[in-house]
């Protein structure tokens, strides 16, 4: 039987008055009457759950609705928490260890294959090392003979 079928058993207005211990001197009509009371207040805690559990999870659904960036970043930051709270287990470190080989030896190839693009790019531009070089020690000679140039003429 379902706490709702229970309730659904339990007239409305029929709590029964109890004073102080209800089955010391009542026999078995207190004891009725207190477990029917103990039915009631359990139902009416579940009730009370069932409801601050829905609205908290409305509240939730809205707030992810108005801001689902957040909300998502807000569980990924959460969730890696979580996994770096958490100690890794043997069977995880056995079966993930070749996963964590594959997918560090494929992002050093990416890193790998994106410097080599990005120096091809450069080179292609002829913005180099050595043209960066060539480029400052002219901009640094006409500033100085700009400022040799000045002096000159005020003396």
């Amino acid at each position: 039987m379902s706490i709702d079928q229970t309730k659904a058993d339990i007239p409305v207005g029929t709590r029964p008055a109890t004073s102080g211990n209800a089955s010391s001197s009542t026999g078995a009509a207190g004891k009725s009457d207190f477990a029917t009371s103990a039915r009631e207040r359990a139902v009416d805690a579940y009730d009370t759950a069932r409801d601050q559990v829905s609205a908290a999870t409305t509240k939730a659904g809205d707030q992810i609705d108005q801001a689902p960036l957040i909300a998502l970043v807000g569980g990924l930051a959460a969730g890696a928490l979580i996994a770096a709270l958490l100690p890794r287990s043997e069977r995880e470190t056995r079966l993930l260890a070749p996963v964590g080989g594959k997918i560090t030896g494929s992002a050093r190839s990416a890193i790998d294959a994106a410097k080599d693009a990005g120096r091809d790019k450069l080179n292609e531009l002829n913005l180099t090392r050595d043209a960066g070089t060539s480029a400052l020690e002219t901009i640094i000679r006409g500033v100085s003979e700009a400022a040799f140039g000045s002096v000159r003429r005020k003396s």
